[in-house]
C-alpha cells in the first residue's frame, strides 16, 4: 500500500513537471517569435532548493526586443479651430527700389468731352505791349509833348502806362507845372487821371528843378483799336503857370501794355 502511493505519488510530480516544462517553453517560444535578435537561452523554470517535495515554480522573463518599424502614416485629422489674431508687427525696413517694370501697352482712344466754357483772355506782357523813347528837350510851359500809337487788341482788357524821363521848372515863385497822359485826346476816367505835378515855392525861385521823374497807370474802358496815347505838360488848378522844362540831356520814353482787367 506504501509502495503504491509513492508511485502514485511519482506519476503526478511527473505529470506536473511535464505540463509546466510545455507551459514554460510555449511563453518563450511567443517571446523568441516578437523579437529580432536571439537571446541567450536561461532556465525556465526552477524550484526552491528543497528536495522530495516541490514547493513552487516560477518562468523567468526573456530580454526586451528591440523597438519595432514605425507604423503607417494615419489618416489627415480634422482643421483645428481659427486662432485670435495677434497684434500687429513693427514696419519693417523699406526695401531696395525695383527695377523698372515693363511698358504696358497704350490704352483706347477715350470719348471726345463736351465743349468747355469760353475763357477769358489772358494776357502777358510780351504778348501785346510797345515802348516808344525819344532824347530831345521841350521848353513848353503847355501842350503836348510827344505822341505814341498803340494797337488794342480786345475791349475787356485795360491799358498799363508809365512816363520816364526828366522834367521840372525853374525861376518862379510859388508855380507848378502838370504833366500828364492822355488817350485819344482824353485824360483817362477810369479809376483816374495819370499825372504828376511839381511846385517851387519862393524860397526856392533861383533854383532849377530838373529831375528824373516817373508817371505811372493804368486806364479802363478803352475800345478796342488804334489808341493814341499822348504826353501833355500844363497848368495846375489854382496855381501860376510855371517855366517848364521837358526831357532834360536824357531819353524819354512811354510804355505801353495790354493787360487784363483788375479784380473788382
Amino acid at each position: 500500500m506504501m509502495r503504491s502511493r509513492v508511485k502514485m505519488t511519482t506519476m503526478l510530480f511527473v505529470l506536473i513537471l511535464s505540463l509546466m516544462t510545455a507551459f514554460c517553453s510555449s511563453k518563450n517560444n511567443k517571446q523568441s517569435k516578437r523579437d529580432t535578435k536571439p537571446i541567450q537561452s536561461s532556465p525556465s523554470c526552477n524550484n526552491d532548493g528543497q528536495t522530495g517535495m516541490w514547493t513552487y515554480m516560477t518562468c523567468v522573463p526573456g530580454a526586451p526586443g528591440a523597438h519595432g518599424r514605425d507604423g503607417a502614416k494615419g489618416d489627415l485629422g480634422s482643421p483645428g479651430k481659427t486662432g485670435s489674431k495677434g497684434p500687429r508687427g513693427a514696419d519693417g525696413k523699406k526695401g531696395a527700389k525695383g527695377e523698372p517694370g515693363i511698358q504696358g501697352s497704350s490704352g483706347q482712344k477715350g470719348e471726345r468731352g463736351d465743349k468747355g466754357d469760353s475763357g477769358s483772355p489772358l494776357l502777358a506782357s510780351h504778348m501785346n505791349w510797345k515802348e516808344c523813347a525819344w532824347k530831345k528837350g521841350d521848353s513848353k510851359d503847355s501842350g503836348l509833348i510827344y505822341n505814341c500809337d498803340f494797337v488794342k487788341k480786345y475791349s475787356d482788357t485795360a491799358l498799363h502806362v508809365y512816363y520816364a524821363g526828366n522834367f521840372g521848372i525853374r525861376g518862379c515863385d510859388n508855380c507848378a507845372s502838370r504833366w500828364y497822359l492822355t488817350f485819344n485826346g482824353a485824360e483817362c476816367s477810369s479809376p483816374g487821371s495819370v499825372e504828376g505835378a511839381v511846385y517851387m515855392y519862393r524860397r526856392y525861385r533861383n533854383r532849377s528843378l530838373h529831375r528824373h521823374r516817373h508817371i505811372e497807370g493804368h486806364c479802363n474802358n478803352i475800345q478796342r483799336g488804334k489808341v493814341r496815347v499822348g504826353f501833355w505838360v500844363g497848368k495846375c488848378n489854382g496855381e501860376k503857370l510855371a517855366d517848364a522844362h521837358t526831357g532834360w540831356q536824357t531819353v524819354s520814353r512811354i510804355f505801353i501794355e495790354e493787360v487784363p482787367k483788375a479784380q473788382q
